[in-house]
């Protein structure tokens, strides 16, 4: 019953705001994802587009390992425009928040649907790879570490990395350099699936709290994250949902008052 009802409110999301149906005719007209360098030359939107509200319950979907209902919802968001490449980008990054396992699977789903709808007649785009090669070494070090700090909005250190200094590495490495680096996929996009993923790992809402920071560092609004909350419970679950509110009020309530 959910997924009927699921279906049927993104299908009546297609008709999204003037504001982001110009945003994505810009996008398609480019042939171009909108990196995070441009991001913040565009309006303010109080409104997620549809490409946008997709990416959250697939990310949400897949880090659960709910392959039957991550099958919906990666139908559904290649139906609202999104390219394989930018979803099987989602679904990468995934191993940096649920694990390879949860990463694999869903990227194995990914394949099946892609497949199953050529054979329906649907051919999808496949969007757009990376623009450039991420560094290598010292260089991706310094690459990642540089998109940690505009990410958190200042240098990320704390006595947990002095005890393990790896885990600081990996982060800077692999996480903000390897996959951040990858300008195929916006910051924004980024980070709705990142909260959409966190929202599925009870006993993380630290860090759900921080990527609600960090969502409103790269340019997401706090209407936006409200409607990310509304579409964590309507296409995935109330648990969900409520994790995803808890920390967003909680990051409101942290700020000063102006």
């Amino acid at each position: 019953m959910r997924n009927t009802k699921a279906s049927k409110t993104l299908r009546a999301a297609l008709l999204i705001t003037a504001t982001s149906a110009l945003l994505a005719v810009g996008h398609a007209a480019t042939g171009t994802p909108v990196t995070a360098s441009t991001e913040s030359t565009q309006a303010v939107s109080n409104t997620l587009t549809v490409g946008q509200q997709a990416i959250i319950p697939i990310a949400a979907l897949a880090a659960a390992g709910d392959i039957e209902r991550l099958n919906v919802a990666l139908n559904q968001g290649l139906s609202a425009g999104l390219t394989v490449n930018e979803v099987k980008e989602v679904l990468v990054q995934l191993y940096a928040y649920a694990g390879f396992p949860r990463s694999l699977n869903a990227l194995g789903e990914l394949m099946k649907v892609v497949d199953a709808r050529k054979q329906r007649g649907i051919n999808d785009p496949v969007g757009a790879l990376p623009s450039r090669a991420a560094p290598k070494g010292d260089a991706l070090l310094a690459a990642g570490t540089a998109n940690q700090t505009k990410l958190s909005g200042g240098p990320v250190k704390g006595a947990l990395f002095d005890f393990a200094p790896a885990a600081d590495e990996y982060l800077k490495t692999h996480l903000f350099g390897d996959i951040f680096e990858r300008d195929n996929l916006d910051w924004h996009s980024r980070e709705l699936a990142t909260v959409g993923m966190i929202s599925a790992l009870p006993g993380a809402e630290s860090q759900l709290q921080a990527h609600m920071r960090i969502s409103i560092n790269v340019g997401l609004t706090a209407p936006q994250l409200q409607q990310l909350v509304g579409v964590l419970k309507e296409h995935v679950g109330d648990a969900n949902a409520q994790r995803a509110s808890d920390a967003l009020n909680r990051h409101l309530a942290s700020q000063p008052s102006r």
